[in-house]
């Protein structure tokens, strides 16, 4: 059975982006989520689905008590860290395609800037005890030094450079200054890219993804039932999930510049029954700049080693051949786990996206990248 075209996008929701407030990061994903929920014309007794994202959230009996949820039939947990929000896309409408559900909710909510930092957040994750052989004992402890390798990997194999990486950042604040609702407002430069210090060789500050506080949350319906609901319906045409090569280890991978989406991506676009150049617009997951190089080599947009030339000249930006992250991403409007890069696709393919908007976007793509290189992608389609 394929889930081309079993399941919509329905209803999209967020919280202001903010770094500090005094909301926990449930009370964030409950307000998204009676927001996503508003926004498909539904009530939350119409939901029968949950798929709660995350290592700060609500569990689905959490929801099911403060909602007035009396026939949940799906809960899951997908533990794939940034890939997970993307990745439960797969999750729901296999659910809604045999029947089992008919809206299925997905949310996530986070405070992190009044708490523990990235490095100590992640090792309560169950997966990543896995990577105390290799990199711990090197003093690899956060994502940035996790990841470097990986980028340093590239930069040496095909000489990828420091100033690509800074046309990814500079092309993500430019589209975050178009988005009221983004952390980073002040205008860069490639010289300010440049010139911002050094976290882990090769990232400096700027290739890294910000610490922000917020809530997101999306509705995944039937697809027979989407055209009579309050939005204009998205259609999710292909979706697909993968792993990298050794996943508990990068340092010890055959290939370090090849990660799960290389598996996923075909697969996708197969389903969805698309090319490359169908695609309007991409919303991809940008942890660090050099991510977003190598899923665009990975996805196909271009060969491996060529992703650096690939995104030089504008290419990624509003009016550019293939405009990415038009609302900031991770690196600029702010650090949901990569769900508020699928409400930005769905405004997007709405033509909901206010300054930012796509001329004439039919067709996206939106990607999650987590833990040790787990990828996931959807292909989506204006209805």
């Amino acid at each position: 059975m394929s889930l081309k075209d079993k399941a919509a996008l329905t209803g999209v929701g967020e919280t202001a982006y903010v770094k500090g407030t005094p909301k926990t990061g449930p009370e964030l994903q409950f307000e998204a989520s009676l927001k996503a929920i508003a926004d498909a014309g539904l009530t939350p007794r119409d939901i029968d689905g949950i798929i709660p994202i995350g290592i700060t959230g609500n569990t689905a009996e959490e929801f099911i008590m403060n909602f007035g949820i009396d026939d949940l039939r799906l809960s899951a947990i997908i533990p794939h860290g940034g890939a997970s929000g993307v990745a439960s896309l797969q999750t729901a409408a296999a659910a809604i395609a045999t029947g089992v559900c008919k809206h299925v909710l997905i949310a996530f909510g986070r405070n992190v800037t009044s708490g523990a930092r990235a490095g100590q957040r992640i090792h309560t994750m169950p997966q990543f005890h896995l990577v105390t052989e290799f990199e711990y004992p090197l003093g690899a402890i956060s994502p940035a030094q996790l990841y470097a390798p990986m980028a340093r990997r590239h930069m040496e194999l095909y000489g990828t450079t420091s100033l690509q990486f800074g046309e990814v950042a500079v092309t993500c604040r430019q589209h975050a200054l178009l988005n009221d609702n983004a952390v980073m407002k002040k205008p860069m430069t490639i010289e300010d890219h440049q010139n911002s210090r050094m976290i882990t060789d090769p990232f400096r500050l700027m290739d890294c993804s910000l610490e922000n506080d917020g809530g997101v949350a999306f509705v995944v319906s039937a697809a027979e039932r989407a055209p009579d609901m309050k939005q204009h319906p998205v259609y999710l045409s292909g979706v697909a999930v993968g792993h990298p090569d050794s996943p508990s280890s990068i340092t010890q991978r055959p290939d370090m510049t090849r990660i799960g989406i290389a598996k996923a991506a075909a697969r996708a676009f197969a389903m969805a029954g698309v090319t490359h150049a169908d695609i309007d617009v991409a919303e991809i997951y940008d942890c660090f700049t050099y991510i977003v190089i190598c899923q665009l080599e990975d996805m196909g947009f271009c060969a491996k080693g060529e992703g650096g030339a690939f995104i030089e000249g504008g290419r990624l930006r509003l009016g550019g051949e293939l405009p990415v992250n038009t609302h900031g991403g991770l690196l600029s409007q702010g650090h949901l786990w990569g769900l508020n890069h699928v409400v930005e696709l769905v405004r997007q393919l709405r033509g909901e996206a206010g300054r930012a908007q796509v001329k004439n976007a039919t067709t996206g793509l939106v990607t999650g990248y987590g833990d040790q290189g787990d990828g996931s992608i959807a292909i989506m389609r204006r209805g």
